[in-house]
C-alpha cells in the first residue's frame, strides 16, 4: 500500500466533497472511511484511477450518512462523477484556504491543515506538538465545527495560508513526523496550484533554511551557531533549488516578506565561509523587510547584520532604538558587546538571555557563552 499516494490524494478528494456541498466535518469523516477502505481493498484490487475511486467511495459514504436530508439526496445522481482534471487544483487550493480561515486561531489552523491537507493522524499531530492525543482531537474537532458553515464562494487569502505553513515549518521535528519536511511538501503543493511570487518566496525560504539543518547541531545535540557551522554538511541541491525559485520570484518585481527573508537566507547560503558573508547586502534586505513588515523582530535581526557590516558600535546604536523586552534582545546585545570588547557586560547579558531562552538547546548554548567569557575574564 502506497501511504504517500493516499496522503497526496487526501486534500483533493476532501476538496471535491466540500465543493459539492458536503459539510466539512462530515466530508472529512467520509474521506477517512474511504481511506480505510482503500487500505483494505487496494492491495488485492488496485484501481486504475485512485483519486476517482476515493471520490466515489467517500461521496457514497457521505450520502449514506446524509440520506435523510432531501437536499443532499438530490446530489446522488452524481455519485459516479469524477471531477475533471482541471478542478483538482482548485479543490485542493480551496481546502487550504478553508483550513487557514481567519476565524481559526493559528494553532487550530495548523492542526486542521495537517489533518485535512497533510493527511496526518491525530496521534501524529499530537506527538509533533507534544500534547495529549485527546487534547489535539478536541482542537481539531473545534476547528472543523468552526469552518463547517464557511462557504467556498470567494477567493481565499493566500497570505493566511502561507503564514500557517510557515508556522508548521518552524516546528521542525518532533515525534515521528518531520514537520519541516511536511511543510515543504505542502508548500510545493500550493506552489503547483497557484502562480504567486510569495508562494515561491516561502518555498525558497523553507528550502534554504532546511538545507542548513544538518549543520545546526553537534553530535552531542549542542546548538551550533551559523558562523561556526560546517558548511560542507549543508544540502547544496536544496540551496540551488531554493536560489533558482527565489530568482524567478524576484524577477516578477512583486516583492513580499517571504521573498525578502529568502534573499537573506540565500546570501548566507551563498557565502563559502562566515567571513565572506555579504553583510552589507543583508542589511539592505533587512531594510526592505522592515519596510514591508514593520516588525521589531526584523529590526532586532537587522541590528546584528549592521554590527557585522559596520562594526559593533553601529550595531549597538541600532539596537538602542528597540524595546529591551523583545525576545532575544539580551542575546543580541551580548553578542554585540562581546564584539565591542566589553566582556563583562557580554557575560552578564548571555546569562540573562539564558534565563529567557525558549528552548533547552538555546539555553545551554547561551549558558556556555557566558561561562566562556567568565573563564577568559578570570585568567
Amino acid at each position: 500500500m502506497d501511504d504517500a499516494l493516499l496522503r497526496s490524494l487526501t486534500p483533493a478528494v476532501l476538496g471535491v466533497l466540500v465543493r459539492r456541498g458536503a459539510d466539512f466535518a462530515a466530508a472529512e469523516d467520509a474521506v477517512q472511511d474511504a481511506l480505510v477502505e482503500a487500505v483494505r481493498v487496494w492491495p488485492d484490487d488496485p484501481p486504475r484511477d485512485p483519486k476517482g475511486w476515493l471520490v466515489t467511495v467517500a461521496w457514497r459514504r457521505f450520502l449514506d450518512v446524509a440520506r435523510a436530508d432531501t437536499a443532499r439526496r438530490r446530489r446522488e445522481d452524481s455519485v459516479e462523477e469524477v471531477p475533471p482534471a482541471g478542478a483538482a487544483v482548485d479543490d485542493t487550493l480551496q481546502l487550504y484556504f478553508l483550513c487557514a480561515h481567519p476565524s481559526l486561531t493559528p494553532s487550530s489552523a495548523v492542526a486542521l491543515t495537517l489533518r485535512a491537507v497533510g493527511g496526518l493522524t491525530t496521534r501524529q499531530i499530537a506527538q509533533a506538538y507534544l500534547v495529549p492525543e485527546a487534547t489535539m482531537a478536541q482542537r481539531i474537532s473545534r476547528a472543523k465545527r468552526t469552518v463547517s458553515g464557511v462557504r467556498l464562494d470567494r477567493p481565499g487569502d493566500v497570505a493566511t495560508v502561507l503564514r500557517v505553513l510557515y508556522l508548521v515549518f518552524n516546528e521542525g521535528y518532533s515525534g515521528d513526523v518531520d514537520l519541516a519536511a511536511e511543510a515543504i511538501r505542502l508548500t510545493r503543493q500550493v506552489a503547483a496550484s497557484i502562480d504567486h511570487p510569495e508562494v515561491a518566496g516561502l518555498l525558497a525560504l523553507m528550502l534554504l533554511h532546511h538545507a542548513r539543518r544538518a549543520g545546526r547541531t553537534a553530535p552531542d545535540g549542542r546548538l551550533v551557531p551559523l558562523a561556526e557551522q560546517d558548511r560542507t554538511r549543508w544540502d547544496t541541491a536544496s540551496i540551488a533549488e531554493g536560489v533558482a525559485i527565489l530568482q524567478s520570484a524576484l524577477a516578477r518585481d512583486r516583492l513580499g516578506e517571504f521573498q525578502a527573508q529568502a534573499a537573506i537566507a540565500a546570501l548566507h547560503a551563498d557565502a563559502p565561509t562566515a567571513r565572506e558573508t555579504d553583510w552589507v547586502q543583508i542589511v539592505e534586505w533587512y531594510d526592505e523587510l522592515a519596510r514591508l513588515t514593520g516588525s521589531p523582530v526584523v529590526r532586532l535581526n537587522r541590528a546584528v547584520a549592521v554590527g557585522e557590516a559596520d562594526g559593533a558600535r553601529a550595531g549597538l546604536a541600532a539596537l538602542a532604538a528597540l524595546d529591551g523586552s523583545l525576545p532575544r534582545y539580551a542575546a543580541v546585545a551580548a553578542h554585540l558587546h562581546e564584539r565591542d570588547g566589553d566582556l563583562d557586560t557580554a557575560a552578564r547579558l548571555y546569562a540573562e538571555a539564558a534565563h529567557q531562552a525558549a528552548t533547552l538547546a538555546e539555553r545551554d548554548h547561551l549558558t556556555r557563552q557566558a561561562a566562556r567569557l567568565n573563564s577568559r575574564r578570570d585568567r
